[in-house]
């Protein structure tokens, strides 16, 4: 963002909450985290053992029924970047945005870490 100043370029960043998109398809997701895990050498699986993954895909599914569908929350952030006469350095779009990872963000590493 810094960087495209010197040109005049203005950069608004979006930061997005969890949203139900193919990207967070679950189902998706565990497909190419299975494929992965298959190419990986015997040392490295090992070392995470089967169950990291199980785990992992776990929570990911419990993660997935918080998400939001209503994507008009993303492209509204976007529409007012792109069309406000002063837009924003940083939009955050989605309950968990706001309320959880924009407040986290301004905290001391160790305590985020740990949260």
């Amino acid at each position: 963002r810094l960087e495209m100043r010197n040109f005049g370029v203005k950069v608004c960043v979006i930061e997005p909450g969890y949203f139900k998109t193919m990207i967070t398809n679950v189902e998706n997701l565990e497909k190419n985290f299975h494929s992965s895990w298959k190419k990986l050498p015997e040392e490295i699986k090992a070392s995470y053992g089967e169950s990291y993954l199980r785990q992992f895909v776990a929570m990911l599914k419990v993660l997935q029924k918080g998400y939001n569908s209503n994507l008009s929350l993303v492209t509204n952030c976007m529409e007012h970047a792109l069309t406000s006469l002063h837009p924003r350095t940083r939009y955050s779009a989605g309950w968990d945005a706001k309320l959880l990872y924009l407040p986290i963000s301004y905290l001391p590493s160790a305590l985020s870490d740990a949260l």
